[in-house]
């Protein structure tokens, strides 16, 4: 086969597999499609498939079929959190600014704590630090791995329960948005690039510089440009936020931060993210796990994954409620808030294959994080959906 037809074996593969996972085995309730996706990627990928059938998975995934789903993904991913930029209300967020970030720090702070203390004890252990780790630098990781919030996932389960557009979830927008931008942040400490951290200053400066352009010019051209124009900027906003390190996706949410939902019409703009979600979203869900290298370490990796979920989750619900409770919020919300917020796939994911190629960690510290994602994202659905229903705290709720 050429690569063209390569290429698309490896889509009809994307597309269809979990499709008939999550149809035949009706998944719908516990594991979500976009989960089944994300299970899926990984099982087809070096670490499972590649390792039962190695001829016939370099065969269809190639270097050269790799890399043309990471581009379809990445242009995906961009699209979809810019869209969710868009959506938020920069005005409300503004004026709830201390609310935000004292949620938002929490929700972050407690369970890297957590997550801190899971990995010292895991440090007692032989097998967890890679070879070219200080001790701090994996405490810190493992930590930030415990705290990630994965927001394109997060912005997919809200839309599924229906309350993203709603004030509770401009909320949860608010404070998982904010603590993006800190993931990345705490990742170039970690690596010790004082450039990259340089670069960070450097690209919020110039950008908050850049929107006010931007603005400026979306008020005076009519909507139908408006939409070519907003890729431009998309697309210039995730390449600077990926040369600082920040990573293209914060870019592309901050892309969407600074326009107006008006300017492009709440129709259209619903219209063109089902879209998205439809046709190229998937590639990105499949295409992580596809790069995803692991090891199956023993009971140890799994025992490592248990204690890690129960720091990531506890900390997380911990660090929200007493955010609640700082802010008096109506009772139950903060239950709703915390377990959405602890739902790490796809950005932990990124976040562990960085430590590992830096040989911070091992792969079977890797695959405890790995198999810590899946399932504290499995978990979020079943757990929300029936507090939802049950809660004081209603969705409609002002913000």
């Amino acid at each position: 086969m050429n690569a063209t037809e390569l290429f698309l074996v490896a889509m009809l593969a994307v597309f269809t597999v979990p499709y008939l996972i999550w149809r035949g085995l009706r998944t719908e309730h516990w594991a979500p499609l976009v989960v089944v996706q994300i299970v899926t990627g990984i099982l087809l990928g070096p670490g499972v498939l590649g390792a039962a059938f190695p001829q016939a998975h370099a065969a269809v995934f190639s270097p050269t079929v790799i890399a043309s789903l990471n581009g379809v993904a990445w242009w995906a991913v961009m699209i979809f959190v810019f869209v969710a930029g868009v959506e938020l209300d920069l005005r409300q967020a503004w004026r709830d600014r201390v609310e935000t970030g004292v949620t938002a720090g929490l929700a972050l702070v407690v369970p890297l704590a957590f997550g801190a203390v899971a990995a010292v004890g895991l440090l007692r252990f032989p097998g967890w630090a890679g070879p070219d780790a200080a001790a701090w630098q994996v405490v810190l990781g493992v930590g930030m791995a415990c705290g990630v919030t994965a927001l394109p996932i997060l912005i997919l389960f809200m839309q599924k329960l229906e309350i993203l557009r709603q004030p509770l979830g401009q909320r949860i927008l608010r404070y998982a948005s904010l603590d993006d931008v800190a993931i990345w942040g705490v990742l170039a400490l970690i690596l010790l690039d004082w450039e990259r951290i340089g670069r960070q200053g450097a690209f919020l400066v110039g950008f908050a510089v850049a929107a006010v352009a931007v603005r400026a010019l979306m008020k005076r051209i009519p909507e139908k440009d408006r939409w070519y124009v907003a890729l431009i900027w998309l697309a210039l906003c995730g390449l600077a936020g990926d040369w600082s390190g920040l990573h293209f996706m914060v870019g592309a949410f901050l892309a969407g931060v600074v326009l107006d939902q008006e300017w492009f019409g709440r129709e259209r703009m619903d219209v063109f993210r089902d879209h998205v979600l439809l046709a190229i979203m998937p590639v990105f869900f499949l295409s992580t796990g596809l790069r995803t290298q692991w090891d199956m370490g023993g009971a140890a990796v799994f025992l490592a994954a248990g204690v890690l979920l129960a720091a990531s989750v506890a900390g997380k619900l911990a660090g929200v409620h007493l955010a609640g409770r700082l802010l008096n919020w109506p009772r139950g919300q903060a239950s709703v808030i915390g377990w959405l917020l602890q739902t790490k796939a796809l950005i932990m994911i990124i976040f562990a294959n960085v430590l590992l190629d830096r040989q911070i960690i091992t792969n079977d510290a890797f695959t405890a994080l790995l198999l810590m994602a899946v399932g504290s994202t499995m978990l979020t659905v079943p757990v929300v959906a029936p507090m939802l229903r049950r809660s004081t705290a209603s969705p409609q709720e002002p913000a």
